[in-house]
């Protein structure tokens, strides 16, 4: 649960800084034809599948504190899913 929040939030951060910024948004232009979605939507994923296997390892054998990830987590994707919609992202880049 904790790395698909930490994915949605780089999503949304992600968005952002690739719709602030042109040198962003050709640093995460993976394809030309989608531009920069298509790095920012590869980079959530490395960062979904990177949280997932670092969380497998570290708490594989130790009981975790599920109401507290659980907030964490439901707060990280509720960020990232703000982040995503353009009425916020306008707000933060000033439009």
């Amino acid at each position: 649960m904790l790395a698909a929040g930490a994915g949605c939030f780089a999503l949304g951060v992600l968005a952002v800084a690739g719709d602030g910024s042109k040198a962003v948004a050709k640093l995460l232009t993976f394809y030309r034809p989608t531009g920069p979605l298509s790095g920012v939507s590869t980079v959530a994923i490395l960062v979904w599948l990177v949280g997932w296997i670092m969380g497998n390892r570290f708490w594989r054998e130790k009981t975790v504190a599920i109401r507290k990830v659980s907030t964490v987590a439901f707060v990280l994707l509720a960020v990232g899913l703000l982040l995503t919609f353009p009425p916020f992202e306008d707000l933060l880049l000033g439009k």
